[in-house]
């Protein structure tokens, strides 16, 4: 009996050979429509933004242990006695510090306001990022959207804060209180010094992004520098609230 070869059922091309089969890309075509247009490799923004995030609280903890070493130290030694060698008896060491209140408030005016400031930044970011895929289907426009310098106000509120802190030290050093004329003014100074070299590296940060925003840098990048700022900002500027109620609570 003749042989029967069976005909392929598979679409044919306009010279009528059979098309090649699709090459499967195994766990890479899952979900897509249309693999064969996409990229092998898509970033992961989402989870590059929350190892982020993971790494910051990470570096945080170190510098919050720090201050609260600081703050054991601080009312212990508030509290402590030495003997007085004249009568026998026991007296307060602690000489009480006249602080600038005024310049200590209008200081935390602005970082309250900076913190603002840099969260308005993140804000624009994040939803500059969410329509950049839209921006980028050809014949698709949104319109010139004029975005205000957020990050810019934060880095000049930023120095101004520690360009106070530098009118705070030399006021109290105006009135006596010396980084090495006691045990209270010399904690005023450490706590004020130690957070405003921590706000300083937020600074830096500050002016990364910027520079990455000249630079033309990819959106989702500088979004995750923005994002990690404000929120480490916002943790300065909470522990500098913190460090002001503690000094009003026990530098008297």
């Amino acid at each position: 009996m003749p042989r029967v070869t069976p005909i392929s059922t598979r679409p044919s091309g306009h010279n009528g050979a059979s098309l090649p089969p699709r090459a499967r890309g195994g766990d890479d075509d899952r979900g897509r429509d249309g693999g064969d247009d996409m990229p092998d490799s898509i970033p992961n923004y989402g989870e590059r933004l929350r190892r982020a995030r993971m790494g910051l609280a990470i570096a945080m903890t170190p510098i919050l242990m720090l201050f609260i070493s600081f703050t054991a130290v601080y009312l212990i030694r508030r509290g402590f006695l030495t003997l007085d060698g004249n009568d026998a008896g026991y007296i307060q060491s602690w000489v009480p510090v006249r602080l600038p209140w005024m310049l200590l408030l209008a200081n935390t005016v602005v970082l309250i306001v900076s913190s603002i400031t840099v969260d308005l930044a993140r804000r624009e970011i994040t939803r500059a990022a969410a329509l950049a895929p839209v921006q980028s289907i050809p014949g698709v426009s949104l319109g010139d959207e004029r975005r205000f310098p957020w990050l810019g106000v934060t880095t000049v509120l930023g120095l101004a804060f520690l360009g106070g802190q530098l009118f705070v030290w030399s006021d109290l050093s105006a009135r006596g209180f010396h980084l090495a004329g006691g045990t209270s003014s010399s904690f005023v100074y450490i706590l004020t010094a130690m957070h405003g070299l921590h706000l300083a590296g937020g600074v830096l940060a500050l002016l990364f992004a910027e520079v990455a925003a000249v630079l033309h840098r990819s959106i989702e990048t500088r979004r995750i520098v923005v994002d990690i700022t404000s929120w480490y900002w916002h943790c300065m500027t909470g522990l500098w609230i913190y460090i002001l109620v503690l000094l009003s609570f026990a530098a008297g």
